[in-house]
């Protein structure tokens, strides 16, 4: 079987993926202990032996991230597996978001609330001077985040605690990133994302907003003068967050991801905080 051939056949197994050809490519890439530029540049390789392994474990549903055990988010590359949230595209909007508001300020303290894998704090990290907690309830996500951040170079700048929101965090942080679980307990999820990634980072009671209702109460005492808040919001979710928030007396404002979608409240302390 050519190398071609084999990725044909695998995106067929993947049909149920909007990324079919990605997939195969990637799972690919990793047998073969290349990237996937390289892959492309180089189509006459011999098919690993190691990739049968790979399809079969995509084609359960297993989501590549887990498989690869990375992912690629904003300008860094993750560690992920199983117990952490696989990183998201739309996820760097809340970074965007942060760039418009500070402009060219920089924010010196950051503070990730549901870090996971440090997806958003080391991201952050990279993309300024600054240094950053990153809090989240699970020991083995914190686990991910950890190597992340000593493998990014980033151990002096970052650190991480257990904790639930920001209930022992007394202090005021210039940005606050959070990507809360905002899915309703009866809402449809592929079977990649329900039946692998974690679902304390996943479901927030059954109208998705249990834990924005949390967030509401904490963000006052957490953002810092001229500092804001980058929250993700599920796409039709918007109104109802941002009312939770100005009930606390916060502004937000809205921002888009790149399918033009409702992503990112970004949150800042009302006239007169």
């Amino acid at each position: 079987m050519t190398l071609r051939t084999a990725l044909t056949d695998a995106a067929q197994r993947f049909a149920f993926s909007p990324t079919a050809r990605l997939d195969a490519e990637l799972l690919m890439a990793h047998a073969l202990g290349i990237d996937r530029n390289a892959l492309l540049l180089d189509m006459d390789r011999p098919v690993p032996a190691a990739f049968a392994t790979l399809v079969d474990r995509r084609a359960n549903h297993e989501p590549v991230a887990y498989i690869t055990g990375t992912r690629g988010f904003w300008t860094i590359d993750l560690a992920v597996g199983p117990g952490a949230l696989v990183p998201r595209p739309d996820s760097e909007t809340l970074l965007i978001a942060a760039q418009a508001h500070f402009g060219t300020r920089h924010p010196a303290t950051i503070l990730d609330l549901g870090t996971g894998p440090g997806t958003l704090l080391l991201a952050a990290l990279d993309e300024w001077s600054a240094h950053g907690l990153g809090i989240d309830r699970s020991a083995q996500a914190l686990g991910y985040a950890t190597a992340n951040a000593a493998t990014l170079g980033m151990t002096d700048r970052a650190r991480f605690a257990l904790g639930d929101w920001a209930d022992a965090i007394d202090a005021r942080f210039d940005l606050i990133l959070a990507n809360p679980p905002y899915i309703g307990t009866d809402e449809h999820l592929p079977d990649e994302v329900r039946a692998h990634e974690p679902a304390s980072a996943l479901f927030a009671g059954a109208d998705g907003l249990d834990d924005y209702r949390i967030l509401a109460r904490q963000l006052p005492r957490l953002i810092a003068p001229h500092g804001c808040a980058a929250v993700e919001i599920g796409h039709t979710q918007a109104a109802p967050v941002a009312a939770l928030f100005a009930a606390q007396g916060l502004a937000s404002v809205v921002h888009r991801d790149l399918g033009d979608r409702d992503r990112c409240l970004l949150v800042t302390l009302g006239v007169g905080a």
